[in-house]
């Protein structure tokens, strides 16, 4: 909700509030005021709407969580980089079931901007060889198939990876 700069001011000020009551005498006052702090700074690195949007994402509430989405005006000053790469991850993926072409400019800033885990970047990379794979690209598919088996170090894609070939040998 807040911008990621007022964020950190705001941990700043409650840091030196745990200060004062540290030297008050207040242990445990100091203690909770910085686990406050602690929370402002853990929502700089985790954007609460971003947090949010993936729990309704879970949930398969894709009109609800296009809606969390659109609560950030504008995405390159309100969040670090790589919680702008989740947001357009996310966003591609809410967008995937209506709009593909937007869905795949999407996915391709979210690789661009970067993203943390690995299986993210090979679920980008599936989410964009199913979509050149439906508008007739069938090498670039192939490409970012290889891509994503290749960053799918854990084998948690490998049944959708599968099944997208076998899609792929029908065209």
């Amino acid at each position: 909700m807040f911008n990621k700069n007022i964020k950190l001011v705001l941990a700043g000020l409650t840091l030196v509030w745990a200060i004062y009551e540290f030297a008050q005498g207040h242990i445990w006052n100091g203690i909770l005021i910085v686990l406050l702090a602690g929370m402002f700074v853990f929502l700089y690195f985790k954007n609460e709407i971003l947090l949010l949007a993936f729990l309704k994402l879970r949930k398969q509430d894709f009109v609800g969580g296009n809606k969390l989405l659109d609560k950030i005006k504008n995405p390159s000053s309100a969040l670090i980089k790589k919680q702008e790469g989740y947001y357009n991850f996310l966003k591609g993926i809410m967008i995937s079931q209506t709009n593909l072409t937007q869905a795949e400019k999407h996915f391709k800033k979210a690789l661009q901007l970067g993203l943390n885990m690995d299986h993210d970047k090979a679920m980008v990379n599936l989410q964009l060889a199913g979509i050149a794979m439906t508008k007739r690209r069938k090498r670039e598919a192939v490409n970012l198939l290889n891509e994503a088996k290749k960053l799918d170090k854990h084998g948690m894609l490998k049944d959708q990876i599968k099944m997208v070939k076998e899609q792929m040998k029908k065209i």
